[in-house]
């Protein structure tokens, strides 16, 4: 414990699943937790939870974080709360799957609106205060789909995609500021997403057995990478794109 003692965090998508997990896990390593959801009631219970065992660690706010307008307002109501940010998680994503050919604008812009330009966004909003601070370290959750081929989920491999890109810029650009920038890349976690894209228990069976832990990941084994990204741990650490997968990418 104490790992992010002394961090204030901005963590996305925080309502449930990964999210969830790394909001809970922040707060026990010391940090202050700025927990956002566009599913307010969810980020609410998580932080009830968060609070009721390291008072006053958390707050929730409710959050598109495809709109610029409200990253300005969750990010100014957390430091008024908490002080500067210097830890951003950005982990709110949406999962899209169509054949290539069925994909229209409209599937694709909102896909790229909430996994890609959000993080954008995000980035755009909590840097001040990171420059204020002179300390960074931000966390973009991107996708093994990304990095490997995975037929049938075309906007959201694009979008990924953009996350791993806006990494490495931003890494380049921001890194002479100590503001630190990395990607998360998850395989097969155990999360709300998984089980509605995985119905069946012989579709669950079959994905686990592809991975050579032969077992799905769960959201604590990435809140556990998330947080050493956080740390002072990592401190010379940037621009990297951080796989999660159980094996699968050296198949």
């Amino acid at each position: 414990m104490g790992r992010l003692t002394g961090k204030v965090a901005l963590i996305t998508g925080a309502g449930n699943g990964q999210g969830a997990a790394e909001a809970y896990l922040f707060a026990k390593e010391g940090a202050k937790v700025i927990a956002t959801d566009i599913q307010f009631d969810n980020v609410s219970d998580v932080v009830a939870k968060i609070n009721s065992e390291f008072p006053d660690s958390a707050i929730a706010l409710k959050h598109d974080v495809a709109s610029e307008e409200d990253w300005k307002k969750v990010a100014e109501e957390g430091v008024g709360k908490f002080g500067l940010i210097t830890v951003l998680v950005n982990n709110a994503g949406i999962l899209s799957m169509q054949p290539f050919l069925e994909v229209s604008y409209e599937v694709w812009k909102r896909a790229i609106d909430i996994n890609a330009w959000s993080q954008f966004a995000g980035i755009k909003t909590v840097v001040p205060y990171m420059r204020q601070a002179g300390i960074g370290s931000i966390i973009n959750i991107g996708s093994l789909a990304s990095i490997i081929a995975a037929g049938g989920f075309n906007p959201y491999t694009a979008s990924k995609g953009a996350v791993e890109a806006i990494t490495r810029a931003a890494a380049l650009e921001l890194g002479p500021e100590q503001i630190r920038v990395n990607s998360v890349h998850p395989g097969g976690i155990d999360t709300q997403m998984t089980r509605d894209t995985f119905t069946t228990e012989e579709a669950k069976e079959a994905v686990a057995n592809a991975v050579p832990l032969k077992r799905f990941g769960q959201p604590e084994d990435v809140a556990k990478l998330v947080v050493f990204l956080a740390s002072d741990e990592s401190s010379y650490i940037t621009g990297t794109a951080q796989i999660i997968d159980g094996g699968i990418w050296v198949q």
